[in-house]
């Protein structure tokens, strides 16, 4: 059953202006929601406002939420305003709403006060107790087998296992094999070994013959001043040509045999900055001056213990450092 729009104008209010509020049904079952319908009709230059409860209609009956107003013209300059409340109440009983006011300066209008019935919720009485439900087959997942902190740390998990694999593998890889005490003191390798091992290197790569002749005396040069570095402690690396000359005419173990070091030293600045193409007799000329040089200088032997000086003389044969000569 629909309730009955009602309004109210007090004496001295505009008589144009009117103000009615409907329920859909007086009734209402508890915990449930039913609507309020407000509409005010008044003139269009009308200044006035609908002031609405704040939070409840009455004590036991609560505004659940509020719609936004809706205005719409009905003419002869007038306009109707309306808007919608939805209330809610918990206990059943019956209820006198509160009105809801329209105030214009010094004038008032109240809407009627409607009653809401809130009828109780129908339950089951005490001698209809049902036994408990059955459970449920419910259709389980892999993860509902698996621990909980597997699920919450799952992933982290992973990432660790992931890294252990990678670090189990470098080892495998890197130093499977080798004793810890050959991995930690690796013996670095000799200057004069070093030296020898590049430029053999360097004279197996064949630049000079591929038209290459700045990077092949590029890489003499640097094979030069590393082993300059690691034997005699000269930071050649970062030394011009000039400084190179002088450090070797002051250094002890280099000032007989610099003159080799200043032939490489000299073609190659013309190759390098003057550009010019050496010949190829100039290119063997480089290579046997820096490995005779290399040769030269290279570290007297320690002494060996008796017997074993003929194994050494054919070793030192053996591994003696070939020019070219063509």
């Amino acid at each position: 059953m629909r309730a009955a729009a009602l309004a109210a104008v007090p004496a001295g209010a505009a008589p144009q202006v009117s103000l009615s509020v409907s329920l859909d049904s007086v009734y209402v079952l508890m915990g449930k929601a039913t609507p309020l319908h407000i509409k005010l009709v008044a003139p269009e230059d009308a200044k006035g406002n609908i002031v609405i409860p704040t939070d409840s209609m009455c004590g036991r009956v609560e505004i659940l939420s509020m719609a936004d107003a809706d205005t719409a013209s009905v003419g002869n300059g007038r306009v109707e305003i309306t808007r919608e409340l939805l209330l809610q109440s918990f206990d059943s009983g019956a209820y006198l709403l509160k009105p809801v006011l329209y105030i214009d300066g010094h004038d008032t209008v109240a809407s009627k006060r409607l009653a809401l019935k809130v009828v109780p919720a129908m339950v089951d009485s005490l001698a209809n107790i049902h036994d408990f439900a059955d459970v449920k087959d419910v259709r389980r997942k892999f993860v509902d087998y698996l621990p909980d902190f597997l699920v919450d740390y799952g992933l982290w998990i992973l990432a660790l296992a992931a890294l252990a694999a990678a670090g189990w593998y470098a080892w495998k890889r890197y130093f499977s094999g080798r004793p810890v005490s050959e991995v930690r003191k690796a013996k670095p390798v000799p200057p004069y070994e070093l030296a020898v091992r590049e430029l053999n290197a360097l004279r197996e790569s064949r630049l000079c013959e591929q038209g290459r002749e700045k990077e092949y005396y590029t890489r003499l040069t640097d094979i030069l001043r590393s082993y300059l570095q690691g034997r005699f402690g000269i930071y050649a690396m970062e030394m011009t040509s000039s400084e190179i000359r002088r450090s070797l005419a002051a250094t002890e173990g280099t000032k007989a045999d610099r003159h080799l070091v200043d032939q490489v030293l000299e073609i190659a600045d013309f190759v390098k900055f003057a550009r010019l193409r050496p010949m190829p007799s100039d290119n063997v000329r480089a290579f046997n001056s820096a490995m005779q040089f290399v040769d030269n200088t290279k570290p007297a032997p320690a002494p060996a213990p008796d017997g074993e000086h003929g194994k050494e003389d054919e070793e030192a044969g053996a591994n003696k450092p070939q020019t070219t000569d063509k």
